[in-house]
């Protein structure tokens, strides 16, 4: 049944694409061409201008983020071929995996500059707003060296704007289901030998909507999901200096403040107990420096060089009134962390068939933690990389791209505290690891339209200070010895146009073999686990995506993932969070010149929660939005997502939203 809300929203849909706004259809451009300009110094190619450019569905622009209505880099990453988003639900952290992967394994960056949190190398990219990137780059096994460190299964690259005209203003303001509002205003200026580019984001939400069929619990009573609130607000200004066409010198800063609540579990899952968490802080600063500087014909420079904080406050209460923290695992915890560093890297391409970088890498990562009452620890690392890259033209339908480097990795120092001992904070021993990668792709081009590769790497990823010297909470027994995970990456890929360039297609088959897994081993000592290098596994896939430019009214995509996870060595530990079968489908309909209609619809198999067998149930969802568009520089959009109103979850126990409804001014001014 359609309830009366769902009629209204029908309704007025129609209603909109009816009324015949006396406006051009150029005005569509509001949208798309929505500073789809990006700051080029802020990306990391694995090709020279002689490779083959990135294919289409290893990222999105502006406009495709807009069109699938993504508030964050989580959501917009997940609509992506062999991505798939997940939900840390006991931490409410919006994580991806790719291709099986999770995010210490692949580093997440803005514009090269790489941004986690030091102590675990996680990420929660929920609190990344999209409203001011320019696009989103994946890259999958095969992804430049001259990122640095611990891309073992690819890289995550969050790409800002850069004005082109003397005058860019776009935005929009925005009302969402649950007592919510969101918002985004990006300013650009482009002169002569300078341009400034700066912006403000934020999303504001009370709570977000179950679905209707959700059937109440101990902890969650339906309605309003508890604790679902979230605060996410965003600073970034960016100014740079173009002395000539080849030079550039930019300086940025990004400032997110965050806060969020924990919905509690909801599931059936004996050995899960519900927590009561609340997240009064969640900040993160950013500067960087980033130039580019042509030395001489044929060599260049790029330096990058970045300071980056993040402070994180955490409290867990006793139960769901949120005000008392007595019992054993009630606590207050603060992070103060930051990571500085920077790279360097000298392109030549003084040689006839080879386009050649040589960088080098430097980071430290600082962590300081403690509860209330408990004296501050800290714990410390370095990070080198040296790496090179050649871009190689081997004949007229041939091309090939090898890169090589060496990491270290050396402690500086790690803290622990054992309370009622004398010293209570005691230093584990210095550790250090170092590990080397390596890869090869090669292109063949039969005709302009048409591409394969093959490629193969080696990458690794070296263990966090959590994997090294965390008690998890009492559980555990610490191992500053752990090693670097290795994994071998294997893919077949093929990508062309057809019916005259209006039909895209990718098809890509790859294969992952996993060695030196850090995992989990039991009762090591007095019923304590203890993780340890000790696992092989491996993953082998296919995706592919197809887009279809039917008619100048009509365009369609759709891509589909195959992904299987299997551990060698204990079967019956299973790997979490990603479905086997994934697919995702887009419609956008110019339904007259002044509107359109996008719909999209994403199905999942099901899907482990836990290793020891705990599923999450098969789903699938449908939204529908429209955009219209008033005056040359204003439009509006309005959707509603989940239309079915299904009760579905990423990870058994925390359900998503259900029926949800969304509408924004959207703005542009060149």
């Amino acid at each position: 049944m359609i309830d009366e809300t769902m009629k209204t929203a029908l309704r007025l849909l129609l209603s909109v694409l009816g009324s015949g706004l006396a406006l051009s259809s150029s005005h569509s451009q509001i949208v798309e061409d929505s500073l789809h300009r990006r700051f080029e110094l802020g990306e990391v190619l694995i090709s020279s201008d002689r490779l083959p450019a990135n294919s289409w569905s290893g990222g999105l622009t502006q406009g495709q983020m807009a069109d699938l209505n993504k508030l964050d880099a989580a959501g917009a990453l997940g609509y992506l071929p062999g991505v798939t988003l997940a939900n840390i639900g006991a931490r409410n952290e919006a994580v991806v995996y790719v291709r099986g992967f999770d995010l210490r394994q692949v580093p997440v960056f803005i514009d090269g500059i790489p941004v986690y949190t030091p102590f675990d190398g996680y990420v929660d990219l929920g609190r990344f707003l999209s409203g001011d990137l320019a696009q989103i780059s994946v890259e999958k096994g095969f992804s430049s060296v001259l990122y640095g460190p611990n891309a073992m299964g690819g890289a995550i690259n969050l790409v800002s704007r850069k004005p082109q005209v003397k005058r860019e203003v776009d935005g929009y303001l925005g009302w969402l289901s649950g007592e919510s509002y969101r918002y985004a205003l990006n300013v650009g200026t482009r002169q002569k030998k300078f341009y400034f580019q700066g912006g403000v984001t934020g999303l504001e939400r009370r709570y977000y909507p179950m679905s209707a069929s959700f059937v109440g619990t101990t902890t969650e009573d339906g309605g309003r999901r508890e604790n679902s609130y979230r605060s996410d607000h965003k600073v970034n200004v960016k100014v740079a200096f173009t002395p000539n066409d080849t030079d550039e010198y930019a300086l940025a800063y990004v400032r997110q403040d965050g806060e969020k609540g924990n919905p509690p579990y909801t599931g059936t899952d004996p050995r899960i107990r519900a927590r009561y968490w609340r997240w009064p802080a969640w900040d993160k600063e950013s500067l960087y420096f980033i130039a580019n500087k042509s030395v001489s014909t044929g060599h260049a420079l790029k330096v990058r060089a970045y300071f980056d904080r993040f402070v994180n406050t955490l409290f867990s209460y006793d139960d769901a009134t949120y005000t008392t923290q007595n019992r054993p695992f009630a606590f207050q915890s603060f992070y103060d962390a930051y990571t500085f560093g920077g790279n360097a890297e000298w392109a030549v391409k003084t040689y006839r068939r080879h386009d050649i970088k040589i960088a080098g890498y430097f980071k430290q990562d600082v962590h300081r933690e403690n509860n209330h009452n408990e004296p501050r620890r800290t714990m410390a690392d370095q990070t080198y990389s040296l790496a090179v890259e050649d871009g190689v033209f081997l004949a007229k339908k041939w091309r090939a791209s090898a890169g090589f480097s060496l990491n270290w990795r050396n402690s500086l120092r790690a803290q622990h505290y054992i309370p009622n001992a004398n010293p209570p904070i005691s230093e584990f021993p210095a550790n250090r690891n170092q590990a080397a990668n390596a890869q090869v792709g090669v292109w063949y081009l039969p005709t302009e339209r048409h591409r394969l590769k093959a490629s193969v790497a080696r990458k690794t990823r070296f263990p966090t200070l959590k994997d090294r010297y965390s008690y998890r909470l009492g559980q555990a027994i610490p191992n500053p010895d752990l090693k670097p995970e290795v994994a071998y990456h294997y893919e077949l890929n093929y990508s062309g146009a057809f019916w005259k360039k209006k039909m895209p297609v990718e098809i890509a088959l790859f294969r992952s073999d996993i060695a030196a897994a850090i995992q989990q081993v039991d009762s090591v000592q007095n019923n304590l686990f203890q993780l340890q290098n000790t696992g092989r596994a491996r993953f082998i896939g296919a995706e592919v995506a197809v887009q279809q430019h039917l008619s100048n009214f009509i365009d369609v995509g759709i891509n589909y993932a195959f992904i299987r996870r299997e551990s060698l060595d204990r079967p019956q530990i299973q790997f979490t969070d990603v479905p086997e079968h994934q697919l995702q489908a887009l419609l956008k309909v110019r339904a007259t010149r002044y509107a359109e209609v996008i719909g999209t619809f994403e199905a999942h198999s099901w899907r482990y929660s836990t290793s020891y067998g705990t599923k999450a149930d098969a789903f699938a969802v449908a939204n529908l939005a429209i955009r219209g568009y008033l005056l040359p520089f204003l439009g509006i959009h309005l959707g509603v997502n989940n239309i079915g109103d299904a009760n579905y979850a990423l990870i058994e126990g925390f359900p998503e939203e259900g029926r949800n409804y969304f509408a924004s001014l959207l703005f542009r001014i060149n």
